[in-house]
């Protein structure tokens, strides 16, 4: 195995990079032996990663999804979340990227038990091609497929691969799609599908997938229409960090609205570590990373549509609002980096030591705990860091050890009182 370091930044205080690594087993670090379960294992929280498929150019990247082709080095990124003990990573989506599905096909040969998280844009493949593509993927890899739906958040981003539909509509269509792969991935019989998108006859498929009955399907999203749509099919509601009290509140939101449907969702937590050796070194390095990013301007905002202090989207109209109220909330989430470029997907951070980290991450998975007992159903935390594969790799060596054992060791003392809300019990873990 070859893992390489992919920026040449210089060594930082309390930011532990990750050396080359040489081949054979002479060249393997102590992330290497770190094994933490098969995806969807043995413990209730699992970690995702996110692997982009060029180097990035220094070590305060915003993004990585996009800016050409290296098969070397997504094979090491993946390879590096794989030996890390992360359990999925998430493949990105814009008009521009590399195809998500090709490099995640790729990634899964290459690695032996890290799940793929492939986000697809409804509306450029029929439901029922896709359908049989991730049944062949999750088949071919051995059940290591999920589906984050997204239906984008940029206008311009969708029109650029010849979408026009209104924001409101692509939300439509996108529930009728994940109807129309749902059935196709369980009908025994062939069947016929008209709706206001699609129109399709004697639909079957001869691949099912191996997760019975389907891959777990993400999405996310704030305005009405993405709620009601992720609430009556999606399995996962995935978010970005805000202040503990807010997600409570968007987790009771999201639990009645699916109620109504009939289903219990499980939630995702996304969020920015910046690590240190102690919390000062922590704090030093955000505030280089900041400076590094708005030395940069507009360079380091390529995701269509983004631009530095303004809304990305309604998701970051929140985030500002949040900013605006205070750089730090609930001792150590900080949002400048997400006030500095308009908050343009994941940007929210967690600043501090792996352990106040962990600390903070396991008082989101809290949220998620019935006060009767059982365990919580914040099923997901996704990190990254702003230097994408040493970060990774530095994630395996404390942060994600000390989430996973955090998680069950939770679970293993929750109270089993005779009654109790999660509501109640998340009140009680964003004090």
């Amino acid at each position: 195995m070859v893992f390489r370091q992919w920026i040449a930044a210089p060594e930082l205080p309390g930011h532990r990079r990750c050396a080359r690594l040489l081949r054979g087993p002479a060249g393997r670090t102590a992330a290497a032996s770190i094994r933490h379960g098969a995806y969807r294992g043995d413990v209730p929280l699992d970690v995702i990663g996110m692997i982009g498929v060029s180097p990035p150019k220094d070590d305060s990247t915003v993004h990585v999804i996009e800016g050409g082709l290296s098969r070397q080095f997504l094979e090491d990124f993946s390879r590096a979340h794989d030996e890390a003990g992360f359990d999925l990573v998430l493949v990105g989506y814009t008009s521009t990227s590399a195809d998500g599905w090709a490099v995640a096909t790729h990634a899964a040969s290459v690695t032996e038990r890290l799940g793929y998280l492939v986000a697809h844009r409804p509306g450029f493949v029929a439901p029922t091609l896709a359908a049989r593509k991730a049944a062949t993927f999750d088949q071919l890899s051995g059940g290591r497929f999920a589906l984050h739906i997204i239906a984008g958040a940029s206008d311009k981003d969708n029109q650029r691969d010849g979408d026009y539909l209104p924001k409101v509509d692509r939300y439509a269509r996108a529930g009728e799609y994940i109807d129309v792969m749902r059935r196709t991935w369980t009908s025994a019989e062939p069947f016929d599908h008209e709706g206001p998108y699609y129109r399709i006859s004697n639909v079957r498929a001869d691949v099912q997938p191996l997760q019975q009955p389907s891959p777990p399907i993400f999405f996310g999203g704030s305005s009405e229409e993405a709620l009601e749509m992720g609430a009556q099919r999606c399995d996962v509601y995935a978010i970005y960090a805000e202040p503990r009290a807010a997600v409570a509140e968007r987790f009771e939101d999201f639990r009645r609205r699916a109620a109504a449907y009939g289903r219990t969702p499980r939630f995702s937590i996304s969020v920015r570590p910046i690590l240190g050796d102690t919390e000062g070194e922590a704090w030093d390095r955000a505030d280089r990373i900041l400076g590094g990013i708005e030395a940069a301007g507009t360079d380091k905002l390529t995701v269509a549509g983004s631009h530095r202090g303004k809304p990305y989207d309604h998701g970051g109209e929140r985030m500002l609002g949040y900013a605006a109220a205070g750089d730090v909330h609930d001792e150590r989430l900080w949002l400048k980096i997400a006030e500095a470029t308009g908050a343009p997907g994941n940007t929210s951070c967690l600043v501090g030591t792996a352990e106040q980290v962990a600390d903070s991450i396991l008082r989101y998975y809290k949220l998620g705990m019935p006060a009767d007992g059982g365990v919580s159903d914040v099923g997901y935390v996704l990190i990254r860091g702003f230097d994408p594969f040493n970060d990774a790799v530095d994630f395996g060596r404390e942060l994600i050890p000390r989430i996973k054992a955090g998680a069950a060791e939770l679970d293993a003392r929750a109270p089993q009182a005779e009654s109790g809300t999660r509501a109640e019990t998340a009140l009680a873990a964003a004090d």
